[in-house]
């Protein structure tokens, strides 16, 4: 199998990056505002311009993965992370602070697309060569029918990390935050090196074996190199599929609100990630399996109904916040906040509420990932992968920015005016259940015309 090594190279750099990432950045909040002073508004803004250049950057980082080569792009994100790392790591006051966070989130810009691409192109050539015709490939065909998706393996990888980082980061802070951004910067130098040795050298498209061809493109496909935005299917695909992050995002904003109206402390909040991530690990596998027998139309409705059950149930049982009040004693559909030993049954009711989210998210993001190739005309070398990948991460994050803004208004008006406390949820319940119903529609059109199965779609790494 020869996409096997660099498979599971990038993979591997999958789980390291997001390692040396999550043993930083949590704590930068901490640090800034305990080391060196600054203010809640500067430390909010230098997060948020970390996410910015991330998130609004990714279509940028997708078209120079298309110019340069995945190997080039993969290989800049690390050295810019670097950089963006040894930034803060010299700042002591808030210009070099908000650098190297939009530094740090410049080189997620340049990796991710760049690295979803080159995924991509493993998962279509090996799903194709699974499904080629002749005897000889028997084989072949036998490996992959046993496949998942190789965007399966990448949440999982990605989890890995996300969950040991901040292990990692919290065991050096007794040394300063210094010790944590040094780990960060000694592991991105050690990915850089070996990405550099291990990543095939090439132009973006050519990592592909032989008799192999790439999905045939849509109608309305456009090949230039903005092609992307000019597929009206794909950009409507983006804005329906960015529900889905919409959605997870709340695990960082409206459930922590939502916890303390229920009058339960933060601590409750860090078992909910951990909940998440434990699911994440567990439960991945044998949900891509699922949604591989659903088929990626029934997989995606499935999703999004998960996520609209868990937004639901979040606003059915939300609790009315009232001015100047605490956790307890706040009012609700249900009457009070429960506390003492009842805080145990509002706990286990916010566990199943992450748990179902999260279970719609296992579904829908390898599925949205791997279903993108079919919506790309081919382009000689070139088919502008990392622009589509790109684009995908981009209208997330705009959708993120929009979504958080409305809910944030509706949580002000709800509290203000005492409407029905679950008020502010139900644009994101209406929203998914649009997605629901619509995406299958919309994946209609290129199911003709693309070489691609949802079983055809499969990993370079056994099970």
């Amino acid at each position: 199998m020869p996409y096997l090594p660099e498979t599971r190279t990038l993979l591997g750099a999958q789980l390291v990056f997001n390692l040396g990432f999550y043993a930083v950045v949590p704590f930068l909040a901490g640090a800034m505002g305990r080391d060196y002073a600054l203010d809640a508004a500067a430390v909010g803004l230098v997060l948020g311009a970390r996410t910015f250049s991330q998130q609004g950057m990714f279509l940028f980082g997708g078209l120079l993965a298309d110019r340069w080569g995945a190997r080039r792009s993969i290989l800049a994100g690390c050295l810019v992370r670097i950089a963006g790392y040894a930034t803060l790591a010299a700042a002591s006051d808030f210009t070099l602070f908000l650098l190297g966070a939009v530094l740090t989130g410049a080189g997620g810009a340049l990796f991710s697309p760049a690295l979803e691409s080159q995924l991509s192109h493993a998962d279509c050539a090996h799903g194709n060569g699974a499904r080629t015709g002749n005897a000889g490939n028997a084989k072949e065909r036998a490996l992959g029918k046993g496949r998942r998706s190789v965007f399966v393996w990448l949440a999982i990888t990605g989890e890995m990390g996300a969950l040991a980082g901040p292990l990692l980061g919290a065991s050096l802070l007794g040394w300063g935050f210094d010790a944590a951004l040094a780990a960060g910067i000694a592991i991105f130098v050690a990915v850089t090196v070996v990405l550099w040795f291990r990543l095939p050298a090439g132009s973006p498209g050519k990592s592909k074996t032989a008799g192999t061809r790439e999905p045939e493109a849509s109608p309305g496909q456009s090949r230039s190199a903005l092609g992307c935005l000019k597929n009206r299917r794909f950009v409507a695909f983006c804005l329906l599929a960015s529900t889905n992050m919409v959605a997870y995002n709340q695990l960082y904003f409206a459930f922590p609100l939502e916890l303390d109206r229920r009058g339960l402390d933060g601590s409750w909040l860090a078992m909910l990630f951990l909940l998440a991530s434990v699911l994440t690990l567990l439960l991945q596998l044998p949900v891509a399996a699922a949604g591989q027998r659903l088929g990626p139309g029934r997989a995606m409705s499935a999703g999004f109904l998960l996520v609209a059950a868990a937004l639901a149930a979040a606003a059915l049982t939300s609790v009315q916040a009232e001015a100047g009040g605490s956790g307890a004693g706040r009012s609700g559909v249900g009457g009070t906040v429960p506390t003492g030993p009842a805080e145990a049954g509002s706990v286990a009711l916010m566990a199943g509420i992450v748990g179902a989210l999260i279970l719609g998210h296992m579904l829908l993001t390898p599925t949205i990932l791997s279903l993108i190739p079919r919506f790309i005309a081919p382009e000689g070398p070139a088919s502008g992968r990392g622009a589509y990948y790109g684009l995908s991460a981009t209208c997330g994050g705009i959708a993120v920015l929009a979504g958080n803004a409305l809910l944030g208004w509706l949580l002000d008006l709800t509290d203000r005016n005492h409407w029905w406390p679950g008020t502010p949820w139900l644009p994101m319940v209406g929203l998914a259940v649009l997605a629901a119903l619509m995406l299958p529609r919309l994946l209609r059109g290129i199911h003709r015309t693309s070489t691609l199965g949802t079983a055809a779609v499969g990993a370079s790494i056994p099970n």
